[in-house]
């Protein structure tokens, strides 16, 4: 579950989500007059659900004493309950989420049309050889990749959601073998997107499981996403204990995969392609609004976060 969406503005098509609406949210006509709206009542909407946001700063424990994540004053987190409420409610994207929070840049909310987020999960079924590192053609595992994603399609057309076609690298994966660390980023265009989607993927091999960082992203926004790169991956750390130095063969458990399957996306032949496949979007699903625009700037500036806050 690990590939992830955002674009510019909205060129998709409307998410028909079979999910309730939590807020008596007023969905706009697609007219002019409409488009120019600012009605207080959506504003107060947006309002309401950002100061019902838990913020988080400073030292966070992930999944029991597992891993620490160190919060900088220029983030904020949000743990994975109120992670589950942006990626559904706001970004449009299937219930059930289950990730273990996620971070914001301080200078961003999740109404932002060019915010970005990083999604942080952790697989727990065990420990990750590297021993297939060097030896992986990155050029076939592309091809498998993009036959696998085009697969996905007929169950995401018949779940309400659009297509997506995995257009290539946006970068390359390496591993860094110090630090058991592995990155690549992919490119992805989905239905009716003028703009292209970066999934910036991060693992962190640990003991018994890997700590999965994903940038949800627009393609532009790539620079930018290197630039904030080595500050995000330094905020979280395994805990004494649990780091990949401290695996012991003869009591813990071995993955049933290696690098490459981390990459391809090993849940897919284990859960089944939509499932293992499954694309978070950035499309204010069932926040969707005409006039957002407009209202994101009225709403910065009742939180005192104005035009100069963003990049």
């Amino acid at each position: 579950m690990n590939l992830t969406t955002k674009p510019g503005v909205f060129g998709w098509q409307r998410l028909l989500l079979v999910v309730p609406l939590v807020f008596a949210w007023n969905v706009f006509a697609a007219d002019e007059a409409v488009a120019e709206s600012e009605d207080p009542s959506d504003v107060e909407a947006m309002r309401t659900f950002w100061d019902s946001l838990n913020r988080q700063k400073g030292d966070v424990v992930l999944s029991g004493d597992l891993v620490t994540l160190h919060v900088p004053e220029e983030y904020y987190f949000l743990d994975g309950s109120d992670a589950e409420r942006v990626l559904v409610e706001v970004w449009g994207n299937p219930p059930g989420q289950n990730v273990l929070g996620m971070l914001f840049p301080e200078v961003y909310t999740p109404f932002d049309t060019n915010s970005w987020a990083v999604t942080i999960e952790y697989d727990d079924e065990g420990h990750v050889s590297d021993e297939d590192a060097t030896d992986i053609d990155y050029t076939d595992m592309l091809e498998t990749m993009q036959q696998d994603t085009l697969d996905s399609n007929p169950a995401r057309e018949e779940a309400g959601y659009g297509q997506v076609e995995l257009l290539g690298w946006a970068e390359p994966p390496r591993y860094d073998v110090a630090a058991k660390k592995l990155y690549w980023a992919k490119e992805l265009r989905f239905s009716g997107e003028e703009e292209t989607t970066l999934n910036y993927e991060i693992r962190s091999l640990g003991r018994e499981g890997v700590l999965s960082m994903t940038f949800v992203a627009s393609s532009g926004q790539l620079a930018e996403i290197n630039a904030s790169r080595e500050t995000v991956l330094a905020m979280a750390e395994f805990n004494p204990g649990h780091t990949y130095s401290d695996f012991d063969p003869s009591i813990d458990k071995v993955a049933a995969y290696g690098i490459g399957a981390l990459i391809a996306g090993k849940v897919a032949a284990k859960a089944g392609l939509f499932v293992g496949l499954l694309v978070l979007l950035k499309k204010f699903g069932i926040f969707i609004l005409l006039a957002l625009g407009a209202i994101v700037g009225k709403l910065r500036k009742m939180m005192g976060r104005g035009e100069a806050d963003q990049k």
